[in-house]
């Protein structure tokens, strides 16, 4: 009897709960029907009702799936799983040979195929990666050691931890960090590493109360031993055109005492240096910094045609050679940032693969192509590409998302919502706690040493003792029907103009 009492009563506590579930459920649909029908900013709402809100949840859901469900290996975008498990596993220094065949296609219109030697290189007759130098009528001349470097990152569009781990890792791979536009943190100087300062448009860490250069502050930051070089950004790769876009919910305290803003307002820079206007006045402006800071001094731009390079070089010609921006940093068009509008995103500047070689052809026609050091970046995050890359004509190759993937990042599309689930590029105290720079700092350093190592195996197999010895003709791009052709045939490099030539 007890026990049968007790059954019953759980039955009919259950059913009551049951009960009170489907009210609540009704008359929750009830309220969300009541305010699908009368609002007007929602089609799909308004004439499918409560129905219609499960569009936007599996819009959201989709992304998920997409990644790691339902997209093959190599169809991705921006990068591939493929790609970001290399990265990953490089970081993690675990094993990152293949079985059975590769799953990379090689017949789309494009594709680089190493030209192999019958004779590749003895592993006892390769040679180390060698230093090069950067502005060498400089007061200051920089050695660089690594030819794989990190691309600019600012310091409010990454977080904290992140910064950290960039400057620890480039110290223990010997390669340099670039500051990116958002001025130079003592994150930035805690890991000891060789530093390229981005000077962006709106002067950021470099300027006055009116925004312009502060030839002082810009002293002050020349002081740093370990800021080697200064890079002028002109445009990047994402956004060429418009200025850099740090919502204001990453612009805290710190932040904005660093670039100089108000705490909390989104940070909008120009869209161009408003004191460079024409060639002459990049030159000046080039010359200025060089002068104040001591250092080799250059600048990052998207192509998009080359008439203005050629412009540039011949008004070099008649100042001289020392005139000459110590280096060019070619960013393409398919290059990254944490925020950009898409229709700059998708549609605007060369992609890298075309842009470099055609960059490269323009310093060698006008015989700057030994005073002016050539830098490519863009999507460039696997040991091919960085050989590509150095082979049509890059003294040095930066990655930023190589990078950010060493950090941990999932490529979940979030950072420029200060969500990041990996603690890559958010604020967020609580996310950023996942992220430990001294764990990821090995992490970074690992991944930057194994595409230089992996850079060299394939310089070895095309015949070459180091990769900088590598030319377009180790290169063969496949043609639309399917055939190859060798780079130089497609990308010829021209002989250098006569000196008195224009």
């Amino acid at each position: 009897m007890i026990l049968n009492s007790f059954v019953m009563g759980g039955i009919e506590f259950l059913s009551a709960l049951f009960i009170f579930f489907v009210g609540l459920a009704v008359a929750v649909a009830a309220v969300l029907f009541i305010l699908d029908v009368s609002q007007t900013r929602d089609a799909v709402r308004r004439n499918y009702p409560v129905i219609g809100r499960f569009r936007y949840l599996f819009s959201m859901l989709g992304e998920f799936f997409r990644q790691y469900f339902f997209a093959l290996d190599r169809e991705e975008m921006p990068f591939n799983r493929a790609e970001r498990d290399w990265v990953d596993r490089s970081a993690r220094s675990l094993d990152n040979t293949v079985a059975f065949g590769s799953t990379k296609n090689l017949t789309p219109a494009g594709t680089a195929i190493f030209v192999n030697c019958p004779f590749p290189t003895l592993t006892q007759d390769a040679v180390e990666m060698v230093p090069m130098l950067i502005g060498e009528n400089c007061r200051h001349p920089y050695n660089a050691p690594s030819f794989f470097n990190i691309s600019g990152m600012s310091y409010g569009a990454l977080s904290t931890p992140a910064v950290r781990a960039l400057s620890k890792g480039a110290t223990l791979a010997g390669c340099w960090l670039n500051t990116g536009e958002g001025g130079l943190s003592k994150h930035h100087l805690e890991g000891g590493c060789d530093i390229v300062f981005q000077i962006g448009t709106a002067k950021y860490g470099v300027r006055d109360l009116d925004g312009k250069m502060s030839d002082e502050k810009l002293r002050e930051i020349a002081s740093h031993e370990n800021v080697r070089m200064f890079e002028l950004k002109l445009s990047q790769g994402a956004k060429p055109g418009k200025g850099g876009i740090l919502p204001g919910a990453k612009v805290n305290s710190e932040v904005a005492a660093i670039r100089g803003i108000p705490e909390g307002q989104d940070s909008i820079s120009p869209n161009r240096h408003p004191e460079i206007q024409d060639i002459p006045q990049l030159l000046d402006f080039i010359e200025r910094i060089r002068d104040v800071s001591g250092k080799p001094v250059g600048f990052k731009t998207v192509v998009g045609d080359t008439g203005w390079l050629e412009d540039m070089c011949r008004e070099i010609r008649a100042r001289g050679s020392e005139s000459a921006p110590d280096f060019i940093a070619v960013d393409g068009g398919d290059g990254g940032t944490g925020a950009a509008p898409m229709p700059l995103m998708d549609n605007v500047g060369l992609p890298v693969k075309e842009a470099l070689p055609l960059t490269s052809n323009t310093l060698h026609k006008y015989g700057l192509g030994e005073r002016v050091r050539l830098i490519a970046s863009g999507k460039l995050i696997t040991p091919a590409e960085v050989a590509w890359a150095i082979a049509t004509g890059a003294d040095f190759v930066t990655s930023a998302r190589g990078f950010m993937f060493s950090l941990g990042c999932i490529q979940s599309l979030k950072c420029n919502r200060n969500t990041c689930p990996t603690g890559v590029t958010t604020h967020n105290a609580r996310l950023q706690k996942g992220l430990d720079p001294t764990e990821k700092s090995v992490r970074v350093a690992n991944y930057c040493r194994k595409v230089i190592r992996e850079v060299q195996m394939i310089s070895h197999s095309c015949g070459v003792v180091r990769p900088r010895l590598m030319t377009r003709e180790h290169v063969r791009l496949v043609l639309s029907d399917g055939r190859s052709v060798r780079m130089d045939k497609l990308y010829p490099c021209p002989e250098a103009l006569p000196e008195h030539a224009s």
